[in-house]
C-alpha cells in the first residue's frame, strides 16, 4: 500500500494517455510544486458524482475505486494568469481509503498495479492503428506530443481511449478492463459505432 496525494476529475486519465490541466486552487498548485520539485506523481481518480470544489468534502464526492498514477511532463504559465499543466498516466491503483487533509488536499491509500506485459495487438484491432495515426494528426493531439508503441495492444488501446470523443462513465470502465482481448472487442464495438 501506498499513500498519495489524489487529483479527483470529471474525467478519466489513463496510462500512457495525456491531459493538460489549468490548477488555480491552493491546494492543487501547493501540490504540483511539490510533485515537481521531488520527482513524484499523484493520483487522478475519476469523480462520478459530485463536484471538486474547494468546500466539497470527501463524503460528497462520489469518486472512482481505481485510477491512475500520473507524472507532470510539462507545464506553462498561462495568458490567463493560470498554472497550466500537462500531466500522462502511469500505473493503474486501486483506491483502498481516502481521507482529507487540513489544507483540503485529498489523499488516498492506494494498491498500485504492475503495469501489464507488453503484447501484440489482435489481428481484428489491427485497424485502431491506423485511428489513433489519424487522430494524432489533429493540431490539438500534436501539441501533446504522444508517444504510441504500436507493438504494444495495451499502449494503442489506452491512449486511443484517452483521445475518444466517448463518454466518461464508458472509459471508466475500459479502464477497469484487465484482458486486453476483452478491451480490443470492446474499443472495436466503440468505434464502429462512432463511425456509424
Amino acid at each position: 500500500m501506498t499513500d498519495i496525494p489524489l487529483f479527483p476529475l470529471g474525467t478519466v486519465l489513463f496510462p500512457s494517455g495525456r491531459l493538460p490541466l489549468q490548477i488555480f486552487e491552493r491546494r492543487y498548485v501547493d501540490m504540483i510544486s511539490k510533485c515537481m520539485r521531488e520527482g513524484t506523481g499523484f493520483g487522478v481518480v475519476w469523480i462520478r458524482r459530485g463536484s471538486e470544489v474547494a468546500e466539497a468534502s470527501v463524503t460528497n464526492l462520489d469518486l472512482g475505486d481505481y485510477g491512475t498514477m500520473a507524472t507532470i511532463v510539462d507545464w506553462d504559465q498561462l495568458p490567463n494568469g493560470l498554472l497550466g499543466i500537462t500531466i500522462e498516466g502511469a500505473e493503474r491503483f486501486h483506491v483502498e481509503e481516502v481521507w482529507r487533509e487540513d489544507s483540503g488536499l485529498n489523499m488516498a491509500r492506494v494498491d498500485i498495479e504492475p503495469s501489464p506485459d507488453a503484447v501484440e495487438i489482435p489481428e481484428e484491432g489491427r485497424s485502431m492503428i491506423d485511428v489513433l495515426a489519424g487522430l494524432q494528426r489533429h493540431p490539438e493531439v500534436r501539441r501533446l506530443d504522444l508517444t504510441v508503441d504500436t507493438g504494444n495492444a495495451w499502449n494503442i488501446c489506452h491512449v486511443l481511449t484517452q483521445l475518444l470523443p466517448i463518454d466518461n462513465s464508458v472509459k471508466y470502465e475500459l479502464l477497469g478492463i484487465t484482458d486486453i482481448n476483452i478491451y480490443v472487442d470492446e474499443l472495436d464495438e466503440l468505434l464502429s459505432e462512432l463511425s456509424g
